[in-house]
């Protein structure tokens, strides 16, 4: 699910991974329709990186 927000709402994304001063940066961004592309890629790449570093978090808790 969080695939798709980052795809069509990127700015959205980075609020419900708990990263709101980027999730405003990603706005500005993607307020430009050529701004699109880059904000949803950023998003994307902000989401596989916080899947990581969730998998950290619990291998490091057992």
């Amino acid at each position: 699910m969080r695939l798709i927000i980052a795809i069509l709402l990127p700015f959205l994304l980075f609020f419900t991974i708990g990263r709101p001063i980027a999730g405003i940066i990603c706005l500005i961004l993607q307020v430009t329709l050529i701004g699109w592309l880059p904000a949803a890629i950023w998003a994307v790449y902000a989401l596989s990186q916080y899947k990581t570093d969730q998998k950290i978090a619990r291998a490091g808790l057992r």
